[in-house]
């Protein structure tokens, strides 16, 4: 064996640990405004509930727990995303270590998740409950490669873990562990770790911990699911034929999107040597297969019978995920060398980990050069002081979850409510003044916006303020380039 393969991998996860610690950093450094997903955690950790919307709570319960111990904070939001990801990275790490002789492919598989874009960049630009998926699938897999290769009370016990926290995280998950499962039954060497009597532990674990929010989910199925109904869906007036096509069509180029990075890497990387060993299989290698064809077919179902038109790259993180172990898996089963790859993937994971916080932050400051402006320019809490200096307002309605989540993070002693999102409605009973929020689009009207002189004389019998303008300047701005804001102050008496 060379020397990298006996060099112990724990030097991946410190090398990891740095690594989130300065995605870390570099958010707090990029900006103090939050994106869509982050500000929608913090408008709604002002509640806790046992759902949301068309989304599972898990983060949302996750967030909300580390805000009331920590505080409403940008850095409490960006450090539970690194946590995460940096758990899901080192559970991974373990699961190869588990079925993987080569400690440089161990190495490999668990950096190679860096090579997805949508799990490398993506989910450190705004996702939120994609990473709580990634997070929970890694837990299952660890747990349920664990059953299969040295089985105890607690392989099994973790497995239902993550299956609990999946279903919890996004709705989608549900098709990894029918997938794990039928890959499973279908190798007879394997078919006794799933008719063991533990397994009744799993489904166990994963009940309990799905079961509050089953009770919501029996009464509000509309409300979680058409949002995503209709996001899959969205396939116009197109007939079925038309709509089957849209579907497969948009599974291909989701699949793409996902891997065709990481297998240019893996090519570029291993050479000649990657074709034939794509040929070669292990147990392992043919478990992986099985579970991507199952789920596979899962999402081709959904297109077929479900009417699914535009599936979305990042649904398929519980499936994709699987790539990079599986590629060492074929390369490992056949017999390539690795120590020269692994010198020439050690410089591309370089160039990555230094390429994507760069990226991050200079899409935002680039605005200075560029005049293009991201929602991470936007000066919400220069506009917010500047209000507070007229008067102290006792509440917010704001115009969307993403002005209130930016609000209340700057004031969160205060009630902030959202017109867009009507399940928080604290009693507003004294409460005085009333500050209205919305944003202005360049060109539209500076007027109330109907929805808000709806809500008000619905909610309080007021009828419409004075419509005023704020502008405040852009972070990392061109010239003077400016942002503006309607705002109405709401003298509501009891």
């Amino acid at each position: 064996m060379s020397g990298t393969n006996n060099r112990d991998i724990r030097w991946i996860f410190v090398l990891l640990a740095a690594y989130f610690t300065l995605q870390v950093g570099v958010r707090l450094a990029t900006s103090h405004s939050l994106d869509l997903d982050e500000a929608e955690q913090v408008f709604r950790s002002q509640w806790l509930a046992a759902g949301y919307g068309p989304q599972p709570p898990f983060y949302n319960w996750l967030q909300y727990a580390v805000f009331q111990f920590a505080g409403v904070s940008l850095a409490a939001l960006s450090v539970v995303k690194n946590l995460l990801l940096f758990i899901a990275y080192l559970l991974y790490g373990l699961t190869a270590r588990l079925i993987l002789r080569d400690k440089a492919l161990v190495a490999v598989a668990t950096l190679g998740l860096l090579t997805i874009p949508q799990m490398a960049f993506e989910m450190q630009r705004d996702l939120t409950h994609t990473v709580a998926v990634f997070f929970s699938a890694s837990i299952f897999f660890y747990g349920f490669i664990r059953s299969l290769k040295q089985p105890s009370l607690a392989s099994y016990l973790i497995a239902g873990i993550g299956i609990g926290f999946g279903l919890l995280a996004k709705y989608n998950f549900a098709i990894l562990p029918a997938a794990a499962l039928i890959a499973a039954l279908s190798d007879a060497r394997l078919r006794p770790r799933i008719f063991d009597w533990r397994l009744v532990l799993t489904a166990a674990v994963a009940f309990v911990i799905t079961l509050p929010h089953l009770f919501w989910l029996k009464d509000n199925l509309d409300f979680a699911t058409a949002r995503t109904l209709e996001k899959m869906t969205a396939s116009g007036h197109a007939s079925y034929p038309a709509q089957v096509a849209m579907g497969v069509s948009s599974l291909a180029l989701a699949t793409l999107s996902f891997a065709g990075l990481t297998v240019a890497v893996f090519a570029i990387v291993f050479g000649r040597s990657l074709r034939p060993a794509l040929t070669v299989g292990s147990q392992w290698t043919r478990l992986l297969e099985r579970m991507m064809l199952v789920f596979l077919v899962g999402i081709l179902f959904l297109i077929v019978f479900g009417g699914a038109a535009g599936i979305k790259d990042r649904w398929l993180v519980p499936m994709l995920f699987l790539l990079p172990l599986y590629f060492c898996l074929k390369i490992e089963a056949a017999g390539v060398a690795t120590e020269r790859a692994f010198r020439r993937f050690i410089v591309i994971v370089a160039v990555i980990m230094i390429g994507v916080p760069a990226a991050l932050y200079g899409s935002v400051a680039a605005a200075r050069f560029t005049g293009h402006y991201e929602r991470l320019n936007r000066p919400y809490a220069t506009m917010l002081e500047s209000l507070r200096k007229q008067a102290e307002p006792a509440a917010i309605l704001a115009g969307d979850s993403l002005l209130a989540g930016n609000l209340r993070q700057d004031i969160p002693g205060v009630p902030v409510l959202s017109v867009d999102y009507p399940g928080f409605h604290p009693d507003l009973t004294g409460r005085r003044p009333l500050l209205l929020v919305w944003l202005l689009p360049k060109g539209g009207s500076e007027a109330l916006p109907p929805d808000m002189a709806e809500w008000l004389q619905a909610n309080l019998g007021a009828s419409a303020p004075e419509a005023l303008v704020i502008d405040a300047p852009y972070f990392y701005r061109r010239g003077d380039d400016r942002y503006r804001f309607g705002y109405a102050w709401v003298n509501q008496h009891p």
